[in-house]
């Protein structure tokens, strides 16, 4: 069994079962909300307009930017209450997925109720039922059928959906697919699609059952399904509900360095006695933010990025001073610390392919300059809404003919395949010697240094037991080795997990530990 394949295996059943709670946590929040909310609006015309319109507004929102913005405004309210408001994992999850399934539920729910033949409502009144015995002997009955198909809609938007809360830091089945398409690992990708889509459509057949039940009046073709999904959620809740250890939360942005790093530290600690979970694809402001409200307890970032985008700095001061002002812009902050550098630098550095590099006479980023009119830069998910791109572009008057954004991995894929001429590659990516590409000189130091620096929360900064199980790693790790590593994840043949990658990176730190 390839190691791939194995590993989307061996994390496929927690997987499964955290997101069967998220989506039916979900659900049930927005049956609980939508439901009794539509009961009012079938009667109520502004109030069913008004719904409706916020109903139908949540669902032009992008799903990943409802997610984010969940969390600037959940660690808002958190720091007016005095804190305790998670901003990251299940809570802003829940609340975007329940938005979401608001809309089918209530529409379907009203049409339903404004579809009763008047004449069937004057017959109820006629033999003096009341208001309440009318709804519910009468109104919810004939109504069912119609909500049951706008649950039925929600539940499959729901689950889908849910595969997105990996950016927010929830387990779901979404780390598979966001690993798998990162890393480029099919079996990944395929077991997070294939797990997604059997959950979706046999909770949608079951929920069918019961729609039919109810249209039939059969009792125990809505009483059977129903019963069968309280079960599989009830035992996807188990794992949730069983007293666990104090876990550390290892943090890791979106793209291979950091799974491997996440793991490396992750291994480190459990050798030490920790339980360890992972919080992984998080962007770079989220990342530091969580760290700083204790929702993850440490993980790597990069001295340019701290600089640049946190600390709002434009000016670019040589690696030692820089590190130092982090550190202390960390402790008089937040009070989060820099346990320290882990010795190799992944830079943000403009690169092309050999050939064409020599071909337009381009070795530095001034010479691209005189040409880039005529070139697509590719660059990832941040880079052109970065600082450091600001900086560059100005720097240099750069001006391409077309910028696009890409997910590190399908980047290097579009210099390949001929859909760009450059792109922002990273300094410590295998994949620059791999594919032959030609980095080019920054004469002018727009970029900022990006040291990997290992960062701790509040609370971790003063635990001793902690900091001394990860001291090891500072200054241990090589640029040369960082990039063996990652180029194990990243290449196409003979592919290794984040995890096998780690376990290789630590048997060098662990070697050269041993060596006197």
């Amino acid at each position: 069994m390839p190691a791939a394949y194995a590993d989307a295996v061996g994390q496929l059943p927690a997987l499964f079962a955290a997101h069967v709670l998220l989506s039916s946590a979900a659900l049930a929040a927005a049956l609980a909300v939508g439901l009794p909310l539509a009961l009012a609006a079938a009667r109520r015309p502004r109030l069913r307009q008004v719904s409706l319109g916020i109903a139908s507004l949540v669902q032009t929102i992008p799903g990943l930017a409802l997610l984010a913005l969940f969390y600037p405004l959940l660690l808002g309210l958190s720091a007016l209450v005095g804190g305790g408001i998670p901003a990251l994992g299940f809570l802003p999850s829940l609340l975007a997925l329940a938005l979401y399934a608001l809309l089918p539920i209530l529409r379907n729910t009203i049409a339903g109720l404004s579809a009763i033949d008047p004449a069937v409502i004057e017959a109820a009144d006629g033999v003096g039922m009341t208001p309440r015995q009318r709804l519910r002997l009468v109104e919810i009955p004939l109504a069912a059928p119609v909500a049951m198909a706008g649950i039925r809609t929600a539940a499959v938007w729901t689950i889908g959906a849910a595969t997105l809360a990996t950016t927010v830091g929830q387990p779901s089945l979404g780390n598979l697919i966001f690993a798998g398409l990162q890393t480029e690992t099919i079996a990944l990708v395929v077991s997070g699609c294939l797990a997604a889509a059997a959950l979706a459509l046999l909770v949608d057949a079951l929920l069918g059952l019961a729609e039919n039940g109810i249209a039939t009046r059969r009792r125990w073709r809505v009483v059977l399904p129903l019963a069968v999904l309280g079960l599989g959620v009830g035992a996807a809740a188990l794992p949730a509900l069983a007293p666990r250890r104090a876990e550390v939360v290892i943090g890791a942005k979106n793209f291979s360095e950091q799974y491997i790093l996440a793991r490396l530290i992750g291994h480190r600690l459990e050798a030490a006695g920790y339980a360890v979970r992972y919080k992984e694809g998080l962007g770079s402001v989220v990342a530091y933010r969580a760290l700083t409200g204790g929702d993850i307890d440490v993980y790597v970032d990069y001295s340019g990025t701290l600089w640049t985008t946190l600390m709002a700095r434009a000016d670019t001061p040589p690696r030692g001073p820089m590190i130092a002002g982090i550190a202390a812009w960390m402790r008089a902050g937040a009070g989060t610390r820099l346990v320290g550098p882990l010795g190799f630098e992944n830079a943000y550095a403009l690169a092309m392919g050999e050939r064409a590099a020599a071909d337009a006479g381009v070795r530095s980023i001034a010479d691209l300059a005189a040409v880039a009119p005529r070139l697509r830069l590719a660059a990832d998910l941040e880079f052109l809404d970065r600082p450091e791109w600001r900086a560059v572009r100005d720097a240099y008057r750069l001006r391409f003919a077309e910028t696009r954004a890409y997910s590190p991995t399908f980047m290097y894929r579009a210099l390949a395949s001929g859909r760009a001429d450059v792109i922002a590659a990273f300094s410590s990516d295998g994949r620059i010697a791999a594919d032959r590409l030609t980095v080019l000189a920054d004469p002018r130091h727009a970029l900022p240094g990006y040291d990997a620096l290992l960062l701790a929360s509040p609370a971790r900064a003063r635990d001793a037991r902690f900091i001394a199980a990860l001291r090891p790693l500072i200054g241990a790790i090589p640029v040369t080795a960082m990039r063996e590593a990652n180029y194990m994840v990243d290449r196409e043949t003979g592919k290794s997990t984040p995890d096998d990658a780690a376990r290789w990176l630590d048997s060098r730190i662990a070697r050269r530990e041993a060596t006197p």
